[in-house]
């Protein structure tokens, strides 16, 4: 097993430095993506929501990433509602 992961990891390593660097940034933010959405799965599988109200927003978050929508961080929701709000957010 050992031997396949170090063979696809060194096939993968491979391809990459045949890669221009603006599709190098592409790939990082693909896996980077793949990450967020991995770890966001596995903390949401324990979440089971107590109201009427978090039922039907966890449903519809839920049909949001099925759907292919991409959902905010907490610094990208900041932004929006700074932005909403007529203000500017210090960075």
């Amino acid at each position: 097993m050992v031997n396949w992961i170090m063979g696809r990891e060194e096939l993968l390593l491979e391809r990459w430095r045949e890669l221009t660097p603006d599709l190098q940034q592409k790939v990082f933010d693909f896996v980077e993506a793949l990450k967020s959405e991995s770890d966001a799965t596995a903390s949401e599988s324990d979440y089971i929501p107590q109201t009427p109200l978090a039922k039907k927003l966890w449903e519809i978050r839920q049909r949001a990433i099925a759907s292919g929508m991409q959902l905010l961080n907490e610094a990208e929701i900041e932004q929006e509602l700074a932005e909403r709000r007529g203000g500017r957010r210090e960075s």
